[in-house]
């Protein structure tokens, strides 16, 4: 529980293992047990959650997805500058993109509702019940967290990063590694809070990069901001980046083939 912020939204925890614990479970003890889903079997659900996601994600406009603590709590400051990002997001096109729990995913939600635009939230099996946020309007229900996680980069053109704990922090890594390994290009990632993100941002840069374990280069990947104006900038950039390399490439293709 973090004092700060409160008791986590989320219900009883369910019975047995969620489908993500059973993928990663070794047989140890295989005589004392049913037999299980040979994994061979399980890629076909795995597969059909990819599927269910493209499919229903597919017609939606450029998205930006919004991260942050499922234990903000809706009188705090960072959840009305939250539902205020969202909102903007909405008003300039963008879809909004959630995990679609409570905090700081209900706040974006809420804000892309009111500013007319696609409100998304991607759902997550969890040991504890965490029931999707009542200001989604599209809702995908996920068992595993690396096909989620694919869902959240494929139909996104930026991240903005609102303070949480290990699951924000989980996401922020993996966006800053797609980056830096040029996975993904124009690629805003914001950094919302700055008395949050100071801790840890000083530690990339008197740490990791003063011990070159990154590089120098690197700390720009990211940008940091208390403006939910100057964060829907970054994406909206981002977005007329791609849109002008898409017509570029196009017109190259009509002019000359693919060959």
């Amino acid at each position: 529980m973090d004092d700060a912020e409160g008791a986590r939204t989320s219900g009883p925890r369910r019975p047995g293992a969620t489908e993500d614990e059973r993928l990663f479970s070794l047989p140890l003890a295989p005589a004392a047990r049913p037999a299980p889903t040979p994994d061979t079997w399980r890629v076909l659900r795995i597969l059909g959650e990819f599927v269910e996601g493209f499919d229903t994600l597919a017609d939606l406009p450029p998205g930006v997805t919004v991260f942050g603590s499922a234990r903000t709590l809706p009188d705090a400051p960072l959840y009305a500058a939250a539902s205020e990002t969202a909102r903007l997001l909405a008003q300039a096109g963008f879809a909004v993109i959630t995990g679609g729990g409570p905090g700081i995913m209900e706040a974006a939600n809420r804000g892309a509702r009111e500013g007319g635009g696609d409100s998304v939230g991607l759902n997550i099996e969890l040991p504890f019940e965490q029931g999707t946020n009542s200001y989604v309007d599209t809702a995908v229900h996920f068992r595993y967290f690396f096909v989620r996680k694919t869902m959240f980069v494929k139909y996104s053109v930026g991240f903005i990063v609102f303070p949480g704990g290990y699951g924000t922090l989980d996401e922020l890594f993996e966006a800053l590694t797609l980056i830096q390994t040029e996975k993904i290009k124009h690629f805003p990632l914001v950094l919302f809070g700055s008395g949050y993100w100071r801790g840890l941002v000083g530690w990339l840069r008197d740490t990791v990069a003063a011990e070159r374990k990154i590089d120098v280069k690197d700390l720009d990947i990211f940008t940091v901001t208390d403006d939910p104006g100057q964060a829907v900038a970054a994406v909206a950039k981002a977005r007329e980046t791609l849109r002008a390399i898409a017509e570029k490439n196009e017109q190259a293709r009509a002019g000359h083939g693919l060959w």
